[in-house]
Order: structure tokens, then C-alpha cells, then sequence
């Protein structure tokens, strides 16, 4: 019996490290499986879901870039989340349909619900606002995975950009702001000792990933309890985590996220839970 298979697919691909995740937990638990990666053109898209719809023992793949959004018209059913962000990063084979998802959403919150990064034991705070650095997908993404739980700020170098993706979520231009607007929430009468919001700071952006500029932002004036979440997992230690860290703010890496999004899109594949109680592992080997 050949064992199940599932993918990575994108333009380019081999940086991806989606299957060294997924291998380390297959192996890590026993099962029989495979997890690649396939370099797919836009071109070849359309092919690709053809052939594989043909095969047996294919279980999903997960999608990267530029592939994300243009799946969304080749699957049979797109789940409520992946439709609310517009982008599907997990597409699953069941009964014949595909079915996309967005496990991305999972990835952002699953890290910022651990009792350690929780928000609170600082007086009582009137608010909690999340702001988001960046325009893009994965900002959309952040947006819907924050929203529930704190108010939303955006914020892109290009202004236009922030205050449309503040509208998408029912908000006025004054949420949204450019790069230079980048601080911490107060009120006028805010003092030292008169806190009256908590802030978690997600960058989105490119912006310090290896080969790129640093976020433009002062963390100095940032209440102790506020939280920095960067996305970006390369370099693992940005810019913005090694002066929120300095600063002694809480706070959580790309990699964090990138292994989240993976857990949830395992256990669709695969139908097992992958073996969490090793992440330190796993993070240590996708470091190395």
C-alpha cells in the first residue's frame, strides 16, 4: 500500500521548510507518509490540481507564494476563514473535493492565547490595541486572526494601502496611519503610573527579513506588558524582536507562527495531532 502524500507548492519553492517540519513529525510519531515540495508555475496551476485530484494517495498541499490567492478559483469549497482573509495557504483532498483553508489565521493566535503572552496582570486596561505593520496578505491575515480579540491599527509605508485595509475591517481612516506614526496609544492625561492600554505590535511586513530595512519604530515609549509578534522567521532574530527583547517586552518569532500554521495543516493532512511537546526540537533544526 503506497503511504499518503502531501506538498508544498509555490514559485520558488526550495526555500521552503514546510517538509522538513512535516517529516520531523511524521517521523517523530511513527507514521507512514510523505511530505515534498513541487515547483508550480501560475502557468501550470490549473494542470497541477488535475493531475493530483487523479491520485490516490494525495492528502493536500500547502500553498505559498504567489499561489495564494489564485487558488482560491480552483477549489471545490473555500472555508470561512480563508474566504474572510481572501487567501488560502492549505488545500485538503476530501471524497474527491478540494477544500482550501488558511491555517495562518491558527498560526497568529495559537501563541498569543499561552498563559506566558496573555495581556493583563498590569492594572485594568481599557483597551488592547494590536497594530499591524504592513498592507499585504499577511496582514489581512493577522487582521482577521486579531480582530476578535483587540482593537486594530494598520500601518504601511504606503498610507493609501493601511487606510484600505482598515476599511475592509469596518474601520475609519483613523485607524490606519504611515510608518512614522508608529507609538503606543495614550491619552493625555497618561502618566508613568496611569497605563491605560495594552499593545501587541505584529509586523506583517517584509520589513527586516534578511536583505531588507528594519521597522521604523522607537519601542522605548511602549507600555511592559506590550507584546512584539514578527512574522518574518529569516533572520530568526530580527531587528524588531532584538529591541523589544533589549527593552524586556514579550515577545514571539516567525518561526512560532510558521510552525502553527504547519501543526493545523498536519492534522488535516495526516489525521494526527503532531507531537507539540517537541517543538524546542524541531526549532533548534529549523535554525540550524
Amino acid at each position: 500500500m503506497t503511504p499518503p502524500r502531501a506538498e508544498v507548492i509555490g514559485d520558488p519553492i526550495a526555500q521552503s521548510k514546510s517538509p522538513l517540519i512535516h517529516t520531523f513529525w511524521l517521523d517523530a510519531l511513527g507514521l507512514a507518509g510523505n511530505y515534498g515540495r513541487v515547483h508550480v508555475t501560475s502557468d501550470d496551476l490549473p494542470g497541477y490540481f488535475e493531475r493530483v485530484r487523479a491520485d490516490p494517495d494525495w492528502r493536500g498541499c500547502n500553498v505559498t507564494m504567489p499561489h495564494k490567492m489564485a487558488v482560491m478559483a480552483l477549489v471545490d469549497e473555500v472555508d470561512s476563514v480563508a474566504e474572510q482573509v481572501g487567501a488560502i495557504n492549505t488545500i485538503v483532498s476530501r471524497d474527491g473535493r478540494l477544500i482550501g483553508y488558511n491555517t495562518d489565521v491558527g498560526g497568529i493566535i495559537e501563541p498569543l492565547k499561552r498563559p506566558d503572552r496573555g495581556i493583563g496582570g498590569y492594572r485594568c486596561h481599557v483597551a488592547t490595541y494590536a497594530q499591524i505593520i504592513g498592507a499585504g496578505g499577511a496582514a489581512h491575515a493577522a487582521g482577521v486572526a486579531l480582530a476578535s480579540m483587540y482593537d486594530l491599527e494598520f500601518y504601511n509605508r504606503t498610507l493609501d494601502k493601511a487606510v484600505a485595509l482598515a476599511k475592509l475591517f469596518g474601520l475609519g481612516p483613523d485607524h490606519a496611519a504611515g510608518l512614522e506614526g508608529l507609538g503606543p496609544i495614550r491619552n493625555a492625561d497618561d502618566g508613568p503610573d496611569d497605563q491605560r492600554y495594552s499593545h501587541v505590535v505584529f509586523n506583517a511586513s517584509s520589513m527586516g527579513m534578511t536583505g531588507q530595512l528594519p521597522v521604523p519604530i522607537d519601542l522605548d515609549p511602549y507600555y511592559p506588558d506590550t507584546i512584539v509578534f514578527d512574522a518574518v522567521y529569516s533572520p530568526m532574530e530580527t531587528p524588531l524582536l532584538a529591541a523589544a527583547r533589549a527593552r524586556g517586552l514579550r515577545t514571539i518569532d516567525g518561526l512560532e507562527m510558521l510552525i502553527g500554521q504547519a501543526a493545523l495543516a498536519f492534522a488535516l493532512f495526516f489525521g494526527a495531532e503532531p507531537p507539540r511537546e517537541r517543538d524546542a526540537e524541531l526549532r533548534a533544526l529549523l535554525s540550524a
